[in-house]
């Protein structure tokens, strides 16, 4: 089960997950997620950047900031830069994985109308053990590209006559 765990993301990015499941929101989760992408990019996010990237009033995404920081997943000063700590930053690493994992595999199953949102819907609430089948099954279908040929055009014929 780690070798599964491990595609994912680290055995502690998920240990801290967990401890932290029960105070953790979905929204919460989306912010941390976000911070953690524009990290990879800046280093850092400011709580401007933040709000303009999730559609969010400035107000809230401070307020949001706060209470991730509290939790000890960022370091953050009142109008300053916000940064992950390495408890959110393992977070903000599983989070961005879980996502990609879920969009590739809607991907793989021809869906493209409205990825991201389905694919936002779904993350937030994917058990550990399915997320690790389900990047299974898209690395078995990188690594068998005939099979996802078929599967592409066998969706393809049965998407036109329902």
């Amino acid at each position: 089960m780690v070798e599964e765990i491990s595609k994912f993301h680290t055995v502690r990015g998920y240990q801290l997950l967990s401890q932290n499941k029960n105070l953790l929101t979905s929204a919460m989760e989306d912010y941390l997620e976000m911070i953690y992408r524009n990290s990879l990019v800046e280093g850092y996010m400011r709580v401007n950047t933040l709000s303009e990237l999730l559609n969010v009033a400035a107000p809230s995404a401070t307020k949001m900031v706060q209470k991730l920081s509290k939790l000890g997943l960022l370091d953050y000063k009142k109008y300053g830069i916000i940064f992950l700590t390495e408890n959110g930053r393992e977070i903000g690493k599983f989070l961005l994985e879980r996502h990609n994992t879920i969009q590739e595999f809607l991907n793989n199953l021809g869906v493209s109308e409205d990825i991201l949102t389905e694919t936002e819907l779904i993350e937030h609430y994917v058990s550990l053990t399915t997320l690790s089948k389900i990047g299974l099954f898209n690395k078995f279908l990188i690594n068998n590209p005939e099979i996802c040929r078929k599967l592409s055009e066998f969706i393809k014929l049965n998407s036109e006559h329902t």
